[in-house]
C-alpha cells in the first residue's frame, strides 16, 4: 500500500487533485491519463542505469516524473489502484513481436481488476499501461473485437495457456500479440529474472536501443533512436529528428520525458550515442540499397 505522499504525487502526475471511490469511471479515468501521460521507455537501461522492479522502486520512478518499462509501469499502476481500493491481480504473460512464436514467458506482467459489486455492467477488465501502445483504456475481459480511436484490439482465449486470454495487436504497429495466463500471481519475484534479463543481459534488445512509445486518444508515438512514427487514423507519419534541441523536445512535448535524473552532461552523452547510432544505421541502409541494386534481376 502506498503512503499517502506517495499516493498524492502519482494522482498528481496524472493530473488528478485527489483520490476518488474505486469506481469505473475512475477507473478509466487513471488508465487513460497514465498511457497518456507516462510514456513506456528503455531510457534508464540505455543509459546504463537500470532500475529496480521493486514496487516501491517502481512507483518512485511514476512520482518522480520518470518512466520505465512494462514492469515498472504495471508494477506502479497496481499498487496505485489497490491503494484506492481496486481489486487488482497480476498474471504471467508473453509479447509475441512480429516473426516470433506466441508463448507466456513471464516477459511481460499482466493485469486485471474485478469490478464486482461496482457500478459496471461487466465485472472484470483487462488494464495495461505497460506497453505504450496497448488500448488506451481498460477492456472487459470478455472475448470480443474493440474499437478505440483509430485502433481496434480483438480479445480471444489464448492457444498457449490453458483457460488464458490473449489481446490481438492492431496490425499497424510492431508485434502481433500478447497471451495472459490466468492464474493469479501472488509475488513479483516471479518476473525477476526477466526484469535482470531485459535491464542487464548483453542479449537484452533495450540495452542498445533508445525507445520510447505514447498512446493517447487518437493517436500512437513511437520514437526509436532519431526516428519519430506517428500514427493514427490516416496512416502512419515518419520524421527523422537529427538535432539534439529537437530531439529534446520531441521528449519533453510528445512523451512527457525530460531526463528529469540525468545532468546536462549525461544528456549530451546519450544524445551522442543515439545521434551515433542513427548514423551507422543509415549508413548500413544505404549500403544494403546499393548492394541490392547491383545485384541482377
Amino acid at each position: 500500500m502506498l503512503t499517502s505522499t506517495e499516493v498524492e504525487a502519482y494522482l498528481s502526475r496524472l493530473g488528478f487533485e485527489g483520490a476518488e471511490a474505486p469506481t469505473k469511471d475512475f477507473l478509466f479515468a487513471l488508465h487513460r491519463a497514465h498511457v497518456a501521460r507516462i510514456s513506456w521507455q528503455t531510457v534508464d537501461i540505455y543509459a546504463g542505469r537500470p532500475v529496480s522492479m521493486a514496487l516501491r522502486d517502481s512507483v518512485g520512478l511514476m512520482t518522480a516524473g520518470r518512466s520505465g518499462y512494462c514492469f515498472h509501469l504495471n508494477g506502479a499502476f497496481s499498487a496505485l489502484l489497490r491503494t484506492l481500493g481496486y481489486d487488482v491481480a497480476w498474471h504471467r504473460a508473453g509479447v509475441q513481436p512480429i516473426g516470433r512464436e506466441a508463448g507466456v514467458n513471464n516477459f511481460h506482467l499482466g493485469l486485471t481488476v474485478d469490478l464486482k459489486g461496482s457500478d459496471s455492467g461487466e465485472q472484470r477488465y483487462v488494464i495495461d499501461v505497460g506497453l505504450g501502445d496497448m488500448p488506451f483504456e481498460p477492456i472487459p475481459l470478455a472475448f470480443g473485437r474493440y474499437r478505440q480511436g483509430p485502433f481496434a484490439y480483438e480479445l480471444k482465449p489464448s492457444a498457449v495457456a490453458e483457460g488464458g486470454w490473449r489481446m490481438e495487436h492492431d496490425p499497424l504497429h510492431g508485434y502481433i500479440g500478447v497471451d495472459f495466463a490466468p492464474e493469479l500471481v501472488p509475488d513479483l519475484a516471479l518476473f525477476h529474472p526477466n526484469h535482470a534479463h531485459y535491464s542487464q543481459s548483453p542479449d537484452s534488445p533495450w540495452m542498445n536501443q533508445f525507445l520510447v512509445r505514447q498512446r493517447d486518444e487518437k493517436s500512437m508515438n513511437e520514437l526509436r533512436g532519431c526516428v519519430w512514427k506517428a500514427w493514427d487514423a490516416d496512416g502512419c507519419a515518419t520524421t527523422e529528428v537529427a538535432r539534439k534541441n529537437d530531439w529534446l523536445a520531441l521528449l519533453a512535448d510528445v512523451f512527457g520525458e525530460r531526463l528529469a535524473a540525468y545532468s546536462q552532461d549525461e544528456r549530451d552523452s546519450i544524445w551522442i550515442c543515439v545521434l551515433k547510432q542513427h548514423e551507422e544505421w543509415k549508413r548500413e541502409r544505404e549500403e544494403n540499397k546499393g548492394s541490392n541494386a547491383e545485384k541482377p534481376a
